[in-house]
């Protein structure tokens, strides 16, 4: 799997502001949601594109359309924070939900929610979660979703640890 750290003075900017002990709730999630679109622009960069024939006011003209529908896991529910970036940017995206939680004892994650549209085997799809510590439960999410039928799977994280990574 290709990890790509993005370095962006935009979400460096964004990211310390959070990070802030005195910033509020409004401004945490405005800062959020900036973050997550930035960031989207990014992970959709390589969708694929077909050719199509519109007519403009002026002639026609091929543009371009997206081949392959997006769908945002966030992983509940810390990723619903990043959810609203990104429909900025992909408004026709469809939203899932993928809810795990931590056995206490074993520390593995387990599903207790899962609901994604169809047919998710057609769609890419972008799982969130804001911050990817060991791995776990993003392993735990992206399997979910394979076990699904999930092929095309994108995973979008604001902060990681070395060991998730």
């Amino acid at each position: 799997m290709a990890t790509t750290i993005l370095n962006h003075p935009l979400i460096d900017h964004k990211l310390t502001i959070m990070r802030n002990k005195e910033t509020g709730t409004k401004e945490f999630r405005q800062n959020l949601d900036e973050i997550a679109m930035l960031m989207a622009y990014e992970v959709t960069k390589s969708l694929p594109l077909q050719n199509i024939e519109i007519v403009t006011p002026i002639c026609p003209m091929t543009g371009k359309q997206l081949i392959r529908p997006v769908v945002l896991v966030p992983i509940l529910r810390a990723g619903l924070g990043m959810v609203n970036g990104i429909l900025a940017l992909v408004p026709s995206a469809k939203v899932g939900h993928i809810g795990l939680y931590r056995d206490e004892d074993t520390h593995e994650p387990h599903e207790y929610y899962c609901k994604l549209p169809d047919p998710i085997e057609e769609r890419t799809i972008v799982v969130t979660d804001p911050m990817l510590a060991t791995g776990g439960s993003a392993i735990a999410a992206v399997n979910f979703i394979k076990q699904h039928g999930g092929k095309k799977i994108k995973f979008m994280a604001i902060i990681a640890a070395p060991e998730g990574l």
